[in-house]
């Protein structure tokens, strides 16, 4: 082994620090990256790595954990004798999940059969969107449809006639990976992600159509975000609006509502570094674009439209550490409902995020079960609803922690 290579965690006993260090080195992640990530100065995290401080309190662990994507809490901590051995931020893997990496991985799509049509093909991608949209369980719903789709969209590019036929195909096999993304998302198999979005990003590319480049742009630099790469998320989004912001006045609906898309990922970058005027900024731009876009517009990728602006100002807020300000955005999007179960899921815990900021975790909780209740498996999978369940269940007032318990059980913490 190259004297390089970060050493397993697991050869020997090593402190928190320590591990904090190879899981960072794994990931190609310097000290400022998860600084960034953290809220803190590059500093703190050399302490941390170093020891020069003590092991931090339970949400600064939980925050390193899901900067890193560290899928077990004793991966980081080490065996603490207890039964924390919990899996955290990449979710618990689905059972559909082995199906679509297996369709995902075999390449070319083999077979003699005759791909369906071009129309048939678009009628089901429209079906699948409508169903991630309604489904509370929508990950079983696509994880079941996503191979056959995987399969017949490859074959169809493969067996397109004319160049226009051709870029048609490589449209439809883009928005499969599109709709594959949202699967892999939280999922303990990051290189099958990337290997998504990137799939995603060449067949949209090679479609030569502006509306798939620009979703495909959308989803690679929320990837390269969560990642703590800033940079690489600033320049694909900046790059797409080169490309569409031009033809912005005469656009499509849809290419409308990227541009209004990206220019929203633009401002959720910008307050990740805490760059509060570039921040609100951006996000102002989006909303003059949402507010363009037709009554009742709900763009069936991105969710972006009039609705889902309120919730972009609670995520702002929130990453540019604004606890007042994430609540009253909270607060402000209270009576707007978001048409896609998951996004409004999704929606309500940012507000969870926003009353956990304030100081309210009884309505951090209590917004928390909302999101459960509305899209289970949006709440099961995402890394801030189970920080903050679990942080709950340490809590020092029995009522929060066992209500904190009964929801880290719903949503596969804890065993029942």
């Amino acid at each position: 082994m190259s004297s390089d290579t970060p050493p397993d965690p697991y050869d020997n006993p090593v402190a928190f620090g320590q591990r904090v260090q190879i899981y960072r080195t794994r990931r190609g992640m310097t000290r400022e990256q998860l600084a960034g990530l953290l809220g803190h100065h590059p500093s703190w995290v050399k302490k941390v790595e170093t020891g020069a401080m003590r092991m931090p309190r339970l949400p600064e662990i939980l925050g390193i954990a899901q900067a890193l994507r560290v899928r077990r809490l004793n991966d980081l901590v080490g065996d603490l004798g207890t039964a924390q051995n919990t899996e955290l931020f990449l979710g618990p893997g689905h059972d559909q999940l082995p199906a679509v990496r297996a369709a995902l991985t075999a390449f070319p799509a083999g077979g003699d059969r005759q791909a369906p049509s071009q129309a048939f093909l678009r009628a089901a991608l429209d079906a699948a969107w409508d169903a991630r949209h309604k489904a509370p369980n929508h990950r079983a719903v696509i994880g079941a449809l996503l191979p056959g789709l995987i399969r017949d969209t490859q074959l169809g590019v493969r067996q397109a006639e004319t160049a226009a036929e051709r870029r048609n195909a490589l449209r439809l096999k883009a928005e499969t990976y599109f709709l594959a993304q949202f699967f892999v998302a939280y999922q303990p198999d990051p290189a099958l992600l990337w290997r998504v979005a990137d799939r995603g990003m060449n067949a949209a590319q090679e479609s030569e159509d502006p509306h798939a480049v620009g979703v495909a742009a959308w989803l690679s630099a929320q990837a390269h975000r969560d990642s703590g790469q800033y940079d690489e998320a600033d320049d694909v989004v900046q790059q797409a609006l080169r490309l569409l912001e031009p033809r912005l006045s005469d656009a499509e609906v849809e290419v409308r509502a990227i541009v209004g898309a990206l220019r929203a990922e633009a401002a959720l970058t910008a307050a990740k570094r805490r760059e509060t005027g570039a921040a609100w900024g951006w996000w102002e731009r989006a909303e003059r674009v949402a507010e363009e876009l037709p009554d009742g517009y709900f763009h069936r990728v991105t969710s972006f439209g009039r609705p889902v602006m309120g919730a972009h100002g609670v995520t702002v807020a929130v990453e540019l550490r604004a606890g007042g300000e994430a609540v009253r955005q909270a607060a402000g999007s209270e009576t707007v409902i978001i048409p896609s179960l998951p996004r409004r899921a999704r929606h309500r815990i940012e507000q969870a995020r926003a009353y956990q900021l304030d100081g309210q975790p009884d309505v951090a909780l209590a917004t928390l079960e909302q999101a459960h209740a509305v899209a289970p498996e949006t709440t099961r999978y995402n890394g801030y609803a189970r920080a903050i369940v679990l942080e709950e269940t340490a809590s020092r007032l029995p009522e929060r922690r066992q209500r904190a318990s009964r929801l880290a059980v719903d949503i596969g913490l804890l065993a029942a």
